[in-house]
């Protein structure tokens, strides 16, 4: 059997799909467990490794003499295993494999930017494969948030019902803000704003509408974000021919710092973290612009978007507001060159944030904090801080939010800023 051309497979007109080039500074998406303990990563001057611990039981086992039960011990008091690992396996011990396996795989092995000695370890997400990426669902949660911003911000343009405008989420906080238990407040802006924004639709298909609530009737089902390309090492080179290492894994001290009342620069902690550097990496959105005609508010609100590039430009123009925010806070910081032992020098930072147009699309991951989660930046300061003390860590009487999250290069200057990224067609 012949087919004629005109029945040759083609990609239907109803979607759009953009392959999306996205690139870093410098990023951490959490996982699972969020702190390794001493005894589950192996540090030293100048890289740490996380092992594969089935395998590093096997190759001890085989080792013979005292050195499971050593490990064992060592797990059981939180030991620092390194002494341990040169006695079994000699220096070279990052090297030894078991039965084909590597027990301590290169894909989990960072560059050590600190010279300091690293208690609590934040390590990355992995896929299946061990190899670090970006969840899907973490770039669609950003551009969720993105939107909710959006139709609160231009409530006038999309017709948000009245009892979703700021004015009236900001009197309804007022009011229940003392009421609402620990568990209550993870879910607090679903009953307050999100669902309405995104949930209370009804879908018409052939002329049939199917109403309902809840995630079968959220706008963004007809959105797709694939996770990213691993986070694979490696090198690109520049117009100018030029070869520059991209997706460095590396584990970096992370300043968390805040401002007196005088706008002196006050060191709160040290935390250490898992992060990648120079990150270059692809995903996919695509959008099914036909089942997006389907949804029509209970209400009669607007959907804010009717393709990719409008709901790109909703993440920029967020992104932008976050942008100012953050460049004014900076402006305003006086360096403290003896916060607890530790030189507060925000140059660097203040340098970053000079352009007035922010060259970033998204903000992504640890560190974003309340202005990148939420749609605080359009609430009254003084209630962002009530609800920064009633849902996070009363700290009254300082602003909200309250502390900020830098990163010290191998020199020890406070250099980066984590999280912001940027998306560029592929």
């Amino acid at each position: 059997m012949t087919f004629s051309p005109e029945f040759a497979l083609k990609k239907p007109d109803f979607y759009q799909s953009k392959r999306i080039q996205l690139t870093s500074p410098i990023l951490h998406i959490g996982s699972s467990v969020s702190r390794l303990n001493p005894f589950e990563y192996v540090q030293t001057d100048k890289k740490v490794y996380l092992p594969n611990q089935e395998a590093l039981a096997k190759a001890l086992i085989k080792q013979g003499g005292r050195f499971l039960d050593d490990y064992i011990q060592a797990i059981e008091e939180r030991q620092n295993i390194s002494r341990l690992l040169k006695q079994a396996f000699g220096f070279e011990w990052w090297n030894i494999s078991v039965d084909g396996c590597q027990v301590f795989p290169k894909e989990a092995i960072s560059q050590k930017l600190t010279g300091e000695n690293i208690t609590d370890l934040r390590p990355m997400i992995r896929n299946g494969m061990g190899q670090l990426f970006i969840p899907g669902s973490s770039i669609k949660g950003a551009i969720r948030t993105a939107i909710a911003y959006h139709l609160l911000k231009h409530g006038d343009r999309y017709q948000v019902p009245s009892s979703k405008r700021v004015s009236e989420i900001e009197k309804t906080l007022r009011q229940k803000l003392g009421q609402i238990n620990q568990y209550q407040h993870k879910f607090f802006d679903d009953e307050l704003f999100m669902d309405s924004l995104f949930s209370e639709f009804s879908l018409t298909y052939q002329d049939r509408k199917f109403p309902g609530k809840g995630p079968n009737t959220d706008f963004l089902r007809a959105l797709k974000v694939t996770d990213s390309e691993p986070l694979l090492e490696g090198k690109v080179k520049t117009k100018k021919g030029q070869e520059i290492p991209i997706n460095i894994p590396v584990v970096a001290e992370v300043i968390v710092s805040s401002r007196f009342p005088d706008y002196l620069a006050k060191y709160r902690a040290s935390i250490y973290t898992e992060m990648v550097r120079n990150v270059q990496t692809e995903f996919t959105l695509t959008l099914d612009t036909e089942m997006l005609s389907w949804f029509k508010h209970k209400q009669g609100m607007k959907l804010p978007f009717s393709n990719l590039d409008e709901l790109l430009q909703i993440c920029q123009e967020f992104t932008q507001e976050q942008w100012d925010y953050e460049h004014d806070y900076w402006e305003e910081i006086k360096n403290n060159p003896r916060a607890s032992g530790k030189n507060l020098d925000f140059n660097h930072i203040r340098e970053f944030y000079e352009p007035e147009k922010s060259p970033y699309s998204q903000r992504l991951g640890w560190g974003s904090g309340m202005t990148g989660t939420t749609i605080n930046l359009l609430l009254d300061d003084e209630l962002r801080e009530d609800i920064r003390d009633t849902c996070g860590l009363k700290a009254t009487g300082f602003e909200a939010p309250k502390s900020r999250r830098t990163v010290m290069n191998p020199n020890g200057e406070i250099k980066f800023v984590p999280g912001w990224v940027k998306f560029k067609n592929s």
